[in-house]
């Protein structure tokens, strides 16, 4: 890792600090530190009348389960958020917030666009400008930067969410429509090991994204088989980092070709094969779905 990278980090890291307020206990004027500020503004963040998953709450901030206790103590010994069990499995708790927490989360609320506002408005049009692209440009890269890989079963439930958005996609965007029952994808089984393997990314806790990897028997080539990235995470860089990581599974089982199918009517992810060493070839399947086929020669130790 380059030291002047490293070093330019953390001097950006101690400006945001400070210029935000993160280091004073009493976090935009009100009586809590921004740990509970922060809770407080996410239990809130589209709350439903049944509450917010604590487990959830957790793995979107990142936080471990005995920091988030404390904090939800916290807020509770203040009157701003109830904690309960659920009825089924005292296990998972669910977070509301009362009357005088969406009161006080309200309060936050102004108070961030005051202190936004007090970021901008020493600075001119242009420098303006620059900043908020500026913002947005780091955002979309630590966002980036937090997305997990993880090898899960294909019947998962966070497999199956994002395999049953990916096929309805499929259905709106080709010209036929798409019904997986016609079409030459792999049975669950053929995406375990030994056979291959099933990749799903999450963001926050939450599943974005799916990829598998068929590995026939013998040195035959691998096989790229259901990839998908959430909409709203499309810009990322996660299907090239799918690609990368699919790649590199298939060296390490010693496969020297990697190769998949693709419709006429996915021309971002034609153009993203392209741009990662695949070449177009002749058909080597019978997919009905498929108008372009790929391989690419991938080097094994």
């Amino acid at each position: 890792m380059d030291a002047t990278q490293i070093d330019r980090v953390r001097r950006f890291n101690r400006t945001v600090t400070e210029r935000v307020g993160v280091l004073h206990d009493h976090y935009l004027g009100r009586d809590r530190p921004v740990g509970e500020a922060r809770l407080l503004w996410e239990i809130g963040s589209g709350e439903r009348s049944q509450g917010q998953d604590v487990r959830r709450l957790r793995e979107r901030l990142g936080l471990d389960s005995g920091y988030v206790s404390r904090l939800l103590r916290s807020l509770e010994a203040d009157g701003l958020v109830t904690v309960e069990p659920q009825p089924r499995d005292r296990r998972v708790r669910t977070v509301r917030l009362t009357d005088a927490g969406r009161a006080e989360r309200a309060l936050l609320d102004r108070s961030s666009d005051e202190l936004a506002g007090s970021l901008l408005q020493p600075l001119n049009a242009a420098q303006r400008a620059r900043l908020v692209a500026a913002m947005a440009e780091v955002d979309r890269l630590l966002t980036a930067g937090t997305v997990t890989l993880e090898t899960v079963d294909p019947d998962h439930p966070d497999a199956q969410h994002c395999l049953r958005a990916y096929f309805t996609e499929l259905q709106e965007r080709f010209e036929t429509g798409f019904d997986p029952a016609l079409s030459l994808l792999p049975d669950a089984g053929e995406l375990r090991p030994p056979l291959g393997l099933f990749l799903v990314a999450r963001l926050h806790g939450e599943p974005v994204g799916c990829a598998g990897l068929k590995l026939p028997p013998g040195d035959a080539p691998a096989d790229v088989k259901r990839m998908w990235v959430a909409p709203h995470v499309r810009g990322l860089g996660l299907g090239r980092r799918f690609l990368a990581e699919l790649e590199d599974r298939a060296v390490r089982h010693g496969r020297g070709v990697l190769r998949l199918d693709t419709n006429k009517a996915l021309s971002p992810a034609i153009g993203l094969y392209r741009s990662f060493g695949f070449q177009e070839v002749p058909a080597f399947n019978d997919e009905p779905y498929a108008h372009h086929w790929f391989e690419k020669r991938i080097a094994g130790d």
